[in-house]
């Protein structure tokens, strides 16, 4: 066992603190990794707030983890000590289901084992995550990072990065295709990045102009603010397909209608409370709404692969880990662009 320091939260109504826990040790198919970089996704925060409902506290968030290999075990063909890393959402899955053995582990019929607020396969020892300094995963559920991404800016592609590449690339986003990405936050900054990369017609749908140039320089060719009545209008029958990234509620009726005849909708950010789909905006165009969780595996190295490839990182905001809780309050008011990153180099 190995004495780790981190920062978690011991009930949902408590900010999260200073708090240490034993690490398993390395079995022969486990990856050692000293964590260098944690991003902050807002799902950390629905969780260690209980807004989705059944956390397990004490719980030490964190997802996005980028870091160096310290030790491999002693069946471990994959990597290497001194290798750059990431871990994702899940750090196991049952490897036996039809999901999992088509590469689909974050859709597992026993489901993935979360790499924060889930139990390990044994169904009892609680997962810890990656705002701490040091994590133990399956080779298999470890991702290699290129070379030319530095490793702060990385960490947040292991959530954010394949959120947006999973749907952009199963809904054949490419040149010739028109596609939209609702906010320009997080995620959305991600989709505008990899869309563009893909070769798609980018455009942003935002509330406001406020973030329109850098929009642009992302990748967009166009801007609109959906808080103007005249942009549904203007855009009926735009789009071959739309990303919602967002996770407030929104008329989905209003965006469904600039889709193009079998267009589709996918919603990969999850707000509050439910919807209301009217059924007639999809009738009437043959549209399709969907959704998107992560992805697995093989195509979240795919997605690295290619934003090595392509030099696409994320934008950050780099902090200590002691402004943890204001960057989680921040996150609320949408202040950030676009992404925290914690130091790890800060816990100690």
């Amino acid at each position: 066992m190995r004495n780790t320091l981190a920062y978690g939260a011991k009930s949902a109504k408590s900010p999260l603190a200073p708090f240490s826990f034993q690490r398993r040790e390395s079995g022969p198919h486990d990856v050692a990794i000293d964590i260098k970089f944690c991003g902050i996704c807002h799902s950390d925060i629905h969780q260690a707030r209980d807004e989705w409902g059944g956390s397990i506290f004490p719980m030490v968030p964190g997802h996005e983890i980028a870091g160096v290999v310290t030790k491999v075990g002693s069946a471990v063909s994959k990597y290497k000590v001194g290798d750059r890393v990431g871990v994702g959402c899940f750090v196991d899955s049952c490897r036996k289901c039809s999901s999992c053995e088509a590469g689909l582990e974050q859709y597992c019929d026993g489901g993935m084992t979360g790499t924060y607020n889930g139990l390990e396969r044994d169904g009892k020892t609680p997962t810890y995550g990656g705002y701490s300094n040091h994590i133990v995963v399956d080779e298999n559920y470890v991702l290699k990072i290129p070379a030319n991404l530095p490793l702060d800016k990385a960490a947040p592609l292991l959530c954010a990065g394949i959120t947006l590449y999973s749907p952009l690339r199963h809904w054949k986003c490419g040149p010739g295709k028109k596609v939209a990405i609702v906010g320009l936050g997080g995620l959305g900054h991600m989709g505008v990045k990899l869309a563009s990369a893909m070769g798609a017609d980018v455009t942003v749908l935002s509330q406001t102009l406020k973030k329109r140039d850098d929009g642009l320089r992302m990748g967009a060719k166009d801007f609109y603010a959906t808080s103007d009545e005249t942009t549904f209008k203007k855009l009926q029958k735009s789009f071959d397909l739309i990303i919602n990234t967002v996770s407030a509620d929104l008329d989905l009726n209003s965006y469904l209608g600039l889709l193009k005849i079998d267009g589709q909708m996918v919603l990969v950010g999850v707000p509050e409370k439910g919807m209301v789909i009217h059924p007639f905006p999809l009738i009437m165009g043959r549209r399709s709404l969907a959704g998107s969780l992560i992805g697995g595996i093989k195509e979240t190295q795919e997605m690295l692969d290619f934003c090595g490839k392509h030099e696409i990182a994320c934008e950050i905001e780099k902090i200590p880990i002691t402004k943890v809780n204001d960057a989680y309050e921040r996150v609320l008011r949408s202040d950030v662009r676009y992404r925290f990153v914690i130091d790890m180099a800060s816990l100690t």
